[in-house]
């Protein structure tokens, strides 16, 4: 699809979104299971990753079982991608009513105590956990530059809506985060994705080695920060910000023991609710030298 083409579709699938969201929950919720499914069935490289990395992770289970996990990961998809919109451009007070949170007094005393990194895994409520935290406290977090210029320019003006929050590109590097850091903002850092063997150490992820980011490691060595594991998972018509005790020995770690602990930490998550978990991203991308591709 040429870049116009690319341009007119995504901002077509934006609109349809944001109506999408101001429907009545019932109603939208109906509509997006229609186009979990019909997404699932059309989208055929994407099911195969996903299907790929479950075989991978629930080697026990049958074909059945696991296709199961997908098609309702699908669902669930299209409904956090629609909410998005009721998120990033709602009144303050539905994004308090989408949002319920545990664990709260962890993050006001991880955060009295000095710098503070909030581990948050690719789970379906990655926004409405970034976004409740962002209304509450200065945040900086970390993109990457989408491919459909509409879509970026609606995600960073969504997750930026609060005028203490700082959205950083990815290529931009450790310099700009730590500035934020410094300046005493909490970062949101999503960093369970495979970004290539540059700054990554290959460590288990169910099972199998996964080329892992040393990012939260290093920037807690060099800030000498808290790192506040957090999950959010879509869990009925709300989003349940589930926020655990904090590592204070991250730093000490080498860096393939810390990121031991966070695939450790993120497995133990998604065995709880194995559907609410990004499955379509090729976390298996790059391998060890020698190693063939698990997408094939």
């Amino acid at each position: 699809m040429n870049e116009p083409s690319l341009e007119f579709a995504t901002s077509l699938l934006i609109g349809l979104a944001r109506t999408l969201s101001r429907w009545p929950r019932p109603a939208m919720c109906l509509l997006s299971g229609m186009i979990g499914r019909l997404v699932y069935v059309l989208v055929r490289r994407r099911r195969r990753i996903a299907l790929t990395n479950l075989s991978i992770a629930f080697p026990d289970q049958s074909a059945a079982e696991r296709e199961a996990i997908a098609k309702r990961h699908y669902k669930a998809f299209v409904i956090s991608l629609i909410d998005r919109f009721a998120l990033w451009e709602g009144p303050v007070k539905q994004l308090e009513h989408m949002v319920r949170v545990s664990g709260w007094t962890h993050l006001e005393e991880a955060r009295a105590a000095g710098p503070l990194i909030v581990l948050a895994p690719h789970f379906l409520g990655l926004d409405a956990g970034g976004l409740y935290l962002s209304s509450k406290m200065p945040v900086v977090s970390v993109y990457a530059q989408q491919k459909s210029q509409a879509l970026t320019d609606a995600m960073t003006a969504g997750r930026g809506r609060f005028p203490d929050t700082s959205l950083v590109l990815r290529n931009e590097g450790l310099r700009a985060v730590l500035r934020h850091v410094k300046q005493g903002k909490v970062l949101y850092l999503l960093p369970d994705m495979d970004l290539g063997s540059r700054d990554a150490v290959f460590v288990p992820f169910f099972g199998l080695d996964a080329a892992t980011v040393t990012t939260v490691s290093r920037l807690a060595r060099m800030t000498g920060a808290q790192v506040l594991p957090t999950v959010t998972r879509l869990q009925g018509d709300v989003y349940h910000l589930e926020i655990f005790e904090p590592w204070r020995d991250l730093s000490s770690l080498t860096a393939e023991a810390a990121a031991a602990r966070m695939n450790a930490f993120i497995e133990a998550r998604v065995r709880e609710d194995p559907h609410q978990y990004l499955w379509t991203h090729r976390r298996y991308k790059t391998r060890p030298s020698g190693e063939p591709s698990v997408y094939r």
